[in-house]
């Protein structure tokens, strides 16, 4: 039998993009929403699900800093997926019978430069796949959609413009989370460790935190805050730190970080991305 990793979106999403690209020979499997995708693991429907974090342009998806430390799953690797926009349209369409070009907000604003020098006018769909769907499903050669290659090939659309985004460094980062504890083996490659922390209630005591890594020579990627329940006093930090808590200097780092801190938790330890850098 087939494994499955689940995704958030339509066949042809970049999260489907990123399945095929780290996972083969899984079978992606598409969910309505984050909490569908996440649900399909816990409940053992799926073996992993492909999440993203962070894109290099709009920043962090924050629904994922929320739903994945009260998961229960853990964080067992991590990809990077370069989003190439498309311009896909029916069979028979040219560029110049184009009219109107159909995307996610955020795809639509990445593509300003291409879509005003053809005259093309931007309609939001809910998402890039389940847009170059309704394109397909159309068959109307004055309505384009921007979206994945693969969306292209799923829906028989033709490509009218390829990798029109205004950026040529637009990356999305996912996360590959499990219901299975697998951390990455310290000697074998360099790790990343996530964590999800909050400080005590006491002066300082952010800076305090911080300062085990910095004397410990840890380098922390990433740290970000966001409310808990809606309280403006409730705060969770999310970290990203180089490193495996077995080494003794991130070891002395995470002891010194629980003196400040009313709680602490691993998401996960795994390897670093090839192509993180």
């Amino acid at each position: 039998m087939t494994e499955r990793i689940a995704f958030q979106g339509e066949p042809g999403a970049f999260s489907h993009q990123a399945c095929r690209e780290a996972y083969p020979d899984m079978e992606a499997m598409p969910c309505a929403t984050f909490e569908s995708a996440i649900g399909a693991v816990t409940s053992g429907e799926a073996k992993l699900a492909m999440l993203p974090v962070e894109n290099s342009l709009y920043g962090r998806v924050a629904d994922v800093h929320h739903l994945l430390p009260e998961s229960g799953l853990y964080i067992i690797g991590e990809h990077f997926v370069r989003v190439r926009m498309q311009l896909l349209a029916p069979k028979g369409a040219t560029l110049s019978s184009i009219k109107t070009a159909q995307s996610h907000m955020v795809a639509l604003g990445q593509c300003r430069k291409f879509l005003k020098q053809h005259q093309i006018s931007p309609v939001i769909g809910a998402d890039t796949a389940g847009s170059a769907k309704e394109i397909a499903d159309a068959d109307d050669p004055t309505r384009a959609a921007i979206a994945s290659t693969l969306a292209g090939e799923i829906y028989g659309l033709e490509k009218l413009g390829a990798d029109i985004e205004d950026a040529d460094h637009n990356t999305t980062r996912f996360l590959t989370a499990s219901r299975q504890k697998i951390e990455a083996d310290r000697l074998e490659s360099k790790s990343i460790t996530t964590f999800v922390f909050r400080v005590r209630n006491i002066p300082a005591a952010l800076y305090k935190a911080m300062g085990g890594f910095a004397t410990n020579g840890v380098n922390m990627v990433k740290l970000e805050s966001y409310m808990l329940d809606g309280k403006f006093t409730a705060t969770q930090f999310y970290a990203d730190i180089e490193g495996h808590p077995d080494e003794p200097k991130v070891q002395r780092a995470l002891e010194e970080l629980q003196f400040f801190t009313s709680y602490m938790k691993v998401l996960g330890v795994y390897p670093a991305a090839k192509d993180r850098d």
